[in-house]
């Protein structure tokens, strides 16, 4: 009997070995493998990175190092007890290709920052971290030093980054690009508030668009707060581009032109706008233009509101049920039932103000259509110029400090600037009368709390500079002594 059930198993399997030939499948094979599209990252990325490699066929898979939390204790305690072999494994791995990771906490699925560094990407693993990006909803930096990145490269990346909930520190150094498009990172439309950009090789040239991403008559960026440009090739000219850009931005608060080499002429238009400053033939149209925007009525409002008068008269006017007496009393009545709607659609805040000012009595209803017209123009002109401001929150231009002086329009200067590094550039002493003079009219509403201008070529003893310390130490709210913090190492 049980020889007959092992022939009876012998023959099934002969079946089958048939059956998988026709097939191309054996029965232990696996669900065929899946497409690099369809692949579904889970958010871990020590499983998504390896696996997205694999897909992608690519031959040597940089490995994925994940940094836990607690893991300084460690480290710290395997320094303290001399353990030399894992000093070598550290070496050794930092020799390698490797994706660091940084979790927020325990859960794998938590990583907060990416880092590359040391080791040239290509078009592979860029897609590879596209893909990953967008599933790592706690990701808040990514951080590429001497990556090899192109103009292409960055491009695509940026259009990742702009749709990830929580990224917004992005740090690319020691990574000059060919077409020098770093602009694109300050786009008015970026999501990023952090930007570092050290040691790029970055010229003038590069700083012009840099400093018109910053700003410009018609545009700004409205969310990079810290902009690091230290150790790169900045000079005057770049220097005074990105003035140009700080004139009309209300947004950044650091900003870093450390180890450059920006001189005197540079320097003096830096200083130049943190104090007050005097607009120029455009600035002051562009001013009178958002003005006028925000002070008559819209000309299609206007235009409905005169025919919808028109109508309502026609109507009135032909209507055979209606008397002559009745006719009277409506045109009398119409002006009176329109007047507060009217106030009300044009400027709904002004209800309380439009419903005290007394109408006088109408003849006609054509007639009253057209001081309707001029009450709502009246009323929206009367609009205190505070009103009209905060209508166009962060523009300079249109800021009520603005000051008419010897015939030009003179704005308060940026603010908004906290910290402005220009330590180790080519600086000497004709330039420090103008920081100090800058911050004295900045005074205590703000401005400048951090200066670093040392390593500059100008002795320590400088009066001027001796000035501007102590200046700066009164408006450190902490007191301390300044550019206490370390500098930025290249």
């Amino acid at each position: 009997m049980s020889k007959k059930k092992q022939k009876e198993k012998t023959d099934k399997a002969n079946v089958d070995d048939e059956s998988s030939k026709n097939t191309g499948q054996t029965p232990n094979e696996k669900l065929p493998v899946q497409t690099f599209d369809d692949y579904q990252c889970s958010g871990n990325v020590e499983i998504d990175f390896p696996g997205l490699c694999a897909l992608l066929d690519m031959k040597d898979i940089p490995a994925v190092s994940t940094k836990l939390p607690a893991s300084t204790t460690t480290e710290t305690e395997a320094e303290h007890t001399g353990d030399s072999q894992s000093q070598m494994n550290a070496a050794s791995s930092w020799s390698k290709p490797c994706l660091k990771v940084e979790l927020e906490n325990e859960d794998p699925l938590s990583a907060k920052d990416l880092k590359v560094s040391g080791w040239t990407v290509d078009e592979q693993i860029i897609r590879v971290l596209q893909k990953m990006l967008l599933s790592l909803s706690k990701l808040q930096s990514i951080h590429f030093w001497q990556a090899g990145l192109t103009d292409r490269m960055i491009m695509s990346l940026l259009n990742t980054i702009s749709l990830c909930s929580n990224l917004s520190a992005v740090m690319l150094e020691g990574n000059p690009l060919p077409e020098q498009n770093y602009h694109l990172l300050l786009s008015e439309d970026s999501v990023i508030t952090h930007l570092s950009l050290r040691n790029n090789r970055i010229g003038d040239e590069a700083a012009c668009l840099i400093g018109s991403a910053l700003s410009t008559l018609r545009s700004a960026n409205k969310n990079l707060l810290s902009l690091n440009l230290a150790f790169n090739s900045i000079g005057d000219a770049g220097a005074t581009y990105i003035a140009q850009g700080l004139r009309l931005n209300r947004a950044l608060l650091f900003l870093s032109l450390s180890n450059n080499q920006i001189g005197d002429s540079g320097a003096a238009h830096l200083a130049a706008i943190l104090g007050e400053f005097a607009l120029t033939h455009e600035e002051v149209l562009e001013r009178r233009k958002l003005l006028l925007e925000r002070m008559q009525p819209s000309p299609f409002r206007a235009d409905s509101e005169q025919t919808a008068d028109q109508l309502h008269t026609a109507r009135s006017s032909t209507s055979p049920s209606v008397s002559k007496g009745e006719k009277r009393g409506r045109k009398k009545d119409t002006p009176k039932k329109d007047e507060k709607p009217a106030a009300t659609k044009e400027n709904p805040k002004s209800n309380k103000k439009s419903s005290d000012v007394k109408v006088p009595p109408n003849k006609g209803g054509k007639q009253g259509g057209k001081e309707r017209q001029l009450s709502a123009r009246e009323e929206k002109s009367s609009i205190p110029l505070n009103e009209v401001e905060s209508a166009e929150i962060g523009n300079p231009l249109l800021d009520q400090s603005v000051q008419h002086r010897d015939g030009e329009l003179i704005l308060p200067g940026n603010t908004t600037l906290t910290s402005l590094n220009l330590a180790g550039n080519r600086i000497t002493g004709k330039s420090l009368p103008l920081f100090l003079t800058s911050l004295e009219v900045q005074g205590e509403g703000g401005g400048l709390l951090r200066l670093c201008l040392q390593r500059n070529r100008f002795p320590p003893e400088c009066e001027c500079y001796v000035k501007i310390k102590t200046l700066m130490t009164l408006k450190d709210p902490l007191k301390t002594k300044i550019c206490v913090q370390p500098e930025e190492e290249g």
